[in-house]
């Protein structure tokens, strides 16, 4: 064999395959097209969706829809035969429940609620243990010494502070232990997770807020709350009281005495899963998520939901056909794309929750990331800036440096002013926790939430589709196509703060 001529040879072929992959990778990016963005979101936010409700014959038409689209793609399902996974959902109204703690009865609503349905039990005498703030966390630990198995915790809720008035775990900032949207959820599953019957948080605001939306929903004036109805995210009660019990309730030797017993109507709708496998890592997954629901019909009127998600939801299409055409030229990801769109996001991210939590249809620990779109076809009037071809990126650098540089680097394609003024944990608007990608970073997973802001049609019948930018739109979904690109095909995964 004559070496000196096979080292050019290959040189050759090497720079062939480079430059063939750069081709493809454009190619597959100018696929995006205004055409067919315009073309998708007319449809997907049209008449015949109707709004898209959780539950609804709209809804059923639309996930149709999207299997069908990645059919005709040749992208397979993830499940075998089947784009569909299936949600388990109930309506909940009031419960049949009676409660008393050592012999001093209370009353629904006025006292305490079931923030959310636990199993039909009857609880007789057990032990109560008070446990502070109910917080377990490197830097403060209420549960150090304390053993809670089988007895009804009871906490108070926020974060404690020092003499100064800082934060024992963030110092002049509030923590994730005090953040409204996951207080509730992450001391429930600490004291689940040490062997508590049941877990009463005593707090004023909370009990407020939530006595108030669901006192509206049990009158049947507004919408029936919904949860997940599947048995394992209903095991364990957890209840909240009002704050003029606080001291009654951190007493010592109390006994908790209840009867409970459920009232809901169980249903299941749909997720939408699809996947391309990687060429070399086929068991490291990206995952690509869109809300694709909205709030149906209101008092006649049709919420069409072009930017709320349509926006999204047409954005994984064309994603997914630019990744099925670089796959038809011979370029399939080095690691796997999921496109995963969800039900029940406007119901409390139960999609998304059922998903990541319950039934992830590829291993979460395997998952390197998530790219989750929502409400990025429009513009923010409170932005106060003219230029519109900008995107919010949230949680980029929150959770990984790798992800944050990799959709720096695929902006050279996008060419978008990527604005960050809600990317962080800590933003009034809470931006971080109203999405689908919480429930992937609550699972340590390296998330974007891709953004354009709140306006004036926000869960309106006016949000339609012409009033989508369609070129700033494109430049945003071109952004996230690059992005995905850079994770699948990097040398390494992207690596964990």
């Amino acid at each position: 064999m004559n070496i000196k001529f096979l080292l050019p040879v290959l040189f050759s072929l090497t720079s062939i395959y480079i430059y063939g992959q750069s081709e493809v990778l454009m190619e597959a990016s100018s696929s995006i097209k205004i055409d067919e963005l315009k073309e998708k979101m007319y449809r997907y936010s049209s008449d015949e969706f109707e709004g898209k409700g959780t539950p609804s014959k709209g809804q059923e038409l639309a996930v149709s829809y999207l299997a069908n689209h990645y059919k005709s793609l040749k992208i397979p399902s993830i499940k075998e035969n089947s784009y569909f996974q299936p949600v388990p959902l109930q309506l909940a109204n009031k419960p049949e429940i009676s409660l008393n703690i050592s012999d001093k009865n209370f009353a629904y609503y006025d006292d305490y609620i079931s923030y959310k349905n636990g199993p039909n039990k009857t609880y007789k005498n057990e032990d109560i243990i008070y446990v502070g703030y109910g917080i377990e966390d490197n830097k403060y630990n209420d549960y150090k010494g304390l053993d809670v198995n089988g007895k009804v915790v009871v906490i108070i809720g926020g974060e404690p502070r020092d003499s100064n008035e800082e934060y024992f775990i963030n110092g002049k900032e509030k923590s994730k232990w005090s953040n409204s949207r996951e207080e509730i959820n992450l001391k429930s599953k600490i004291a689940k997770s040490k062997g508590a019957l049941a877990l009463v948080i005593v707090d004023e605001y909370l009990h407020r807020r939530y006595t108030y939306r669901y006192r509206y929903s049990d009158s049947g004036r507004g919408e029936k709350r919904m949860e997940l109805g599947n048995e394992e995210s209903n095991n364990f009660q957890v209840l909240l009281f009002s704050g003029k019990h606080k001291e009654y309730l951190s007493n010592n030797n109390l006994k908790f005495n209840m009867n409970f017993k459920k009232d809901v109507q169980t249903f299941t709708a749909d997720n939408v899963a699809a996947i391309i496998k990687g060429s070399e890592f086929p068991d490291e997954y990206v995952i690509l998520t869109a809300h694709l629901d909205h709030v149906g019909i209101q008092n006649g009127d049709i919420y069409n939901g072009a930017d709320d998600n349509g926006s999204g939801t047409v954005a994984m299409l064309e994603i997914a056909e630019a990744f099925a055409l670089a796959k038809e030229q011979g370029y399939s990801p080095k690691r796997s794309i999921v496109f995963l769109h969800v039900t029940a996001e406007e119901r409390g991210l139960l999609g998304s929750e059922y998903y990541a939590d319950y039934d992830p249809l590829v291993p979460i620990e395997n998952t390197i990331a998530n790219l989750n779109m929502d409400m990025m076809g429009r513009a923010d009037p409170k932005r106060g800036v003219k230029n519109l071809n900008y995107v919010y990126v949230i949680g980029s650098d929150i959770l990984s440096d790798d992800l944050h540089n990799i959709n720096l680097d695929a902006n050279n394609y996008a060419n978008l002013e990527l604005d960050f003024r809600f990317n962080d944990i800590n933003d009034p608007n809470q931006f971080y926790y109203r999405s689908d990608h919480y429930h992937f970073v609550k699972n340590n997973i390296p998330s974007i939430f891709y953004f354009s802001g709140v306006h004036e049609d926000y869960h309106q019948p006016t949000d339609t589709a012409e009033k989508i930018l369609y070129e700033p739109y494109k430049r945003r979904v071109k952004l996230i196509f690059h992005t995905a690109w850079g994770l699948a095909n990097s040398k390494e995964k992207i690596k964990l703060k």
